[in-house]
């Protein structure tokens, strides 16, 4: 059975440390997690390591097992797959998604933990929190049969819901981004892609998720009178400003957040995170979503992983994280 284990800690920003940490006898109600694989969460994840949460986000931006506190020394993230070694009978053995930080074993109580499907690798379902984010926004904004959407913003998010649009029945998508290397990602996922200034006009739903204040305008600017931009994006600290003059008013044209951490209520009032969380783990059988995973690394090299995400030397939409040998 495990008891010391190793996490990754923000020392601060822009300095990130590997620590040692023992862990506790699991309860009655709790599971030992052996983690198999983390994914690093490119946008969040490298805001909070460059210290740009601003600090009336602090208490919304807390990760659910999150220690510490913003803008450091701070252990953060929330995309973790694992092995249950101890604890609860009925989860011993069992592959598990659970939103903890990037640690190589866990107690948590048992209820904080998912169990993946047989029919979906432990590597792929370390995008069940992104999934699950487009799960949520396409409650907040369900697209009708034959409507013509856009994504903007291939990043993992944004991917994320294309991947899903492209499931709709008679919906028409395409995923738009400055970078032309992402065309291969959206033929994989089964979508068109165009650059912003290349994007198809008259759309019934634009989704952002470029985290820009130029693709939130552009979005705008595709659509159809009495269309919604869907704004997927987190700012952090970053102000920014749009041009509401031309089509805005005479359009009709909404645009709508879409907030992660919370279920739509007006459209699934009785549905809970663990329910969303479960339909995105089952949508992960889809191996198209292996687009999605542009690299991995050693656990050991995570910080400097952080670092070059957030410098821009790596690029990446999901970065993995391998724990082999931990």
């Amino acid at each position: 059975m495990t008891r010391e284990a190793r996490a990754f800690w923000l020392r601060a920003p822009g300095e990130g440390e590997i620590r040692p940490v023992s862990l506790p006898t699991p309860g009655p109600d709790e599971v030992l997690v052996r983690t198999l694989h983390t994914g690093v969460s490119r946008g969040t994840e490298t805001l909070v390591f460059t210290g740009r949460v601003p600090a009336d986000q602090h208490a919304t931006m807390r990760a659910p097992f999150q220690e510490g506190d913003f803008p450091a020394p701070v252990k953060y993230g929330y995309l973790n797959v694992g092995v249950v070694e101890a604890g609860r009978a009925d989860l011993l053995g069992r592959t598990v998604f659970c939103l903890y930080p990037h640690q190589s074993a866990y107690v948590v109580p048992a209820d904080a933990v998912v169990c993946v499907p047989d029919g979906v690798p432990a590597a792929r379902a370390v995008l069940a929190g992104t999934v699950e984010t487009a799960v949520n926004a396409l409650w907040d904004a369900p697209p009708l049969v034959g409507d013509r959407v856009t994504v903007i913003g291939a990043g993992m998010v944004g991917c994320g819901v294309a991947a899903l649009l492209a499931r709709f029945p008679g919906v028409r998508v395409q995923l738009v981004d400055t970078d032309a290397g992402r065309a291969d990602v959206a033929a994989a996922l089964g979508v068109d892609f165009a650059h912003p200034a290349d994007a198809a006009t008259g759309r019934d739903l634009v989704v952002h998720a470029s985290a820009s204040a130029d693709g939130l305008q552009r979005g705008l600017e595709l659509l159809a009178p009495e269309g919604t931009v869907l704004e997927l994006s987190w700012y952090g600290d970053r102000p920014v400003t749009l041009h509401l003059g031309g089509a805005f008013h005479s359009g009709r044209l909404t645009v709508r957040s879409s907030q992660v951490g919370m279920v739509a209520p007006a459209r699934r009032a009785s549905r809970r995170y663990a329910d969303r969380l479960a339909v995105a783990l089952d949508l992960l059988a889809d191996p198209a979503f292996d687009a999605l995973i542009t690299g991995t690394s050693a656990f050991a090299d995570l910080p400097e992983v952080l670092a070059d995400l957030s410098a821009g030397r790596l690029p990446a939409l999901c970065h993995l994280i391998s724990y082999d040998g931990e």
